[in-house]
């Protein structure tokens, strides 16, 4: 096999490999590496005998990913506070590579449900689940048989449980985004109070590197305290833009002209269910 068509053959799949490690690691950068590396493996090794070139670097993507996930048990253990996945900004919906990307499963509130997963449950589940690959195509990536396959995805999609919620059309989505932003700047109270949940929850990851609330913060009265309490206290120069984060609204804060912190929202009956808020510098370098 060529070099040219050795390269064409790993571009027609790297948007799906992408899809695949960032849910499996809930990390933009570690995916953008692994599959880097996959690119590697692949152009070094004599792939002429490769049968299905897809379900061949969809393995090395996978094992990886398993290994990684392995090394890094102990590190998220010790995380100082909530553990949340990077934001990926997905604003480009025409983009083809976007594809594999723009489905319920890449919002945070799901990858957080693929934590509850061992590695192997969690890449047997996504390759079934999200890319619908057959029993015998994942026993091929995994490594075992199509029937234990079969039996680890119904494992773990009963330790998920039926993840399902109405979304809001595009239009809606952004016009509740913005009028979230309005109240917080605004100092709006009432207004803040009505967009929320009674039992809205705030989320945020600092990873013990920047201020954030260590606990999720509970209840529409006092997450409206906490951002009036923020806003009080705010002097730098702050901007924002409306994006969507994991595809869901959300925006991007800007303090000095600096990525600052990333927020998203996921509603549920036309209202503020979870508030995500993401400040750890290591998991916002990306975006600089």
């Amino acid at each position: 096999m060529n070099d040219v068509h050795t390269e064409q053959l790993f571009i027609t799949y790297k948007s799906l490999l992408f899809s695949l490690a960032f849910r499996m690691l809930g990390s933009v950068q570690d995916a953008e590496d692994i599959v880097q590396d996959a690119y590697i493996t692949w152009s070094e090794q004599p792939v002429d005998h490769v049968q299905n070139p897809k379900a061949y670097l969809c393995k090395i993507v996978t094992n990886r990913c398993i290994d990684l996930l392995k090394s890094a048990r102990k590190q998220r253990e010790t995380y100082v506070g909530p553990w949340l996945p990077e934001p990926l900004l997905t604003d480009n919906n025409d983009d083809p590579a976007l594809h594999y990307m723009m489905k319920e499963s890449l919002s945070t509130a799901y990858l957080l449900l693929l934590e509850q997963l061992s590695e192997t449950e969690r890449a047997v589940f996504l390759l079934r689940e999200v890319l619908e690959y057959d029993y015998n195509l994942i026993a091929e990536v995994v490594g075992k048989s199509s029937s234990n396959c079969r039996q680890i995805f119904h494992r773990a999609k009963k330790a998920i449980g039926n993840h399902t919620t109405a979304q809001l059309s595009p239009p809606k989505a952004s016009a509740l985004t913005e009028q979230f932003v309005s109240a917080v700047v605004s100092g709006n109270v009432s207004k803040l109070l009505s967009l929320l949940a009674v039992d809205a929850k705030l989320v945020s990851d600092g990873g013990g590197k920047t201020k954030a609330a260590l606990v999720p913060i509970i209840g529409a009265e006092r997450i409206t305290r906490f951002y009036m309490g923020i806003m009080a206290k705010t002097k730098e120069d702050f901007s924002f833009k409306y994006t969507n984060v994991n595809g869901e609204p959300g925006i991007v804060l800007y303090a000095e002209h600096q990525v600052f912190g990333v927020l998203s929202l996921q509603v549920k009956n036309d209202l503020i269910q979870t508030i995500y808020w993401v400040v750890n510098p290591d998991k916002l370098s990306h975006l600089t």
